[in-house]
């Protein structure tokens, strides 16, 4: 996640494997929608690398872009429909926290399109994501996973100031 945080493109190629094995702890954990993201994260670490090879640089780093005001409706839609849909499928099998699996998969998919889409405002939604991620993997007993999250948290903290002065530089 360091490699998101300085923009690079090498990011994507790490991420894929990363959720290659995040998806096997999750299905042994009985997190299905968490573990079903990871095959979503999978394709969309191979576009956004397609994506971010072609996007434009500045000072060797791909751009960032800020999303218009209009633009945060669709994304609060999108983000409370997918949660409800999913935590709703899961209660129709034995999963262990429907609701709170299907928030984090709901939002972690409007996340990710808004970083492949190089949009600043990914990083808020991904320090509320890694937050609630924390106490789902906790609540499970998945220590070393919610450790992992903590991390991620500081990283998205990181990134969204990195990425909130490369905007602001661009802007100058």
């Amino acid at each position: 996640m360091l490699l998101l945080a300085r923009r690079s493109v090498w990011n994507y190629p790490a991420g894929m494997a990363m959720v290659a094995i995040l998806a096997a702890v999750f299905v042994q954990s009985r997190l299905y929608a968490v573990a079903g993201l990871q095959i979503f994260f999978f394709l969309a670490q191979a576009q956004g690398l397609w994506a971010w090879a072609r996007a434009p640089r500045e000072a060797g780093a791909v751009s960032v872009r800020q999303m218009p005001r209009r633009g945060w409706p669709a994304v609060i839609g999108t983000g409370v429909a997918a949660s409800a849909l999913l935590a709703m499928l899961l209660r129709e099998t034995d999963a262990a926290a429907p609701i709170s699996d299907g928030t984090v998969a709901g939002w972690s998919l409007v996340a990710q399109l808004l970083t492949n889409g190089r949009y600043l405002e990914s990083w808020p939604i991904w320090v509320g994501i890694n937050i609630l991620s924390i106490g789902l993997y906790a609540s499970q007993a998945l220590w070393v996973t919610a450790a992992l999250y903590v991390a991620f948290l500081a990283v998205a903290v990181y990134s969204w100031r990195e990425w909130h002065g490369a905007a602001r530089a661009s802007r100058a």
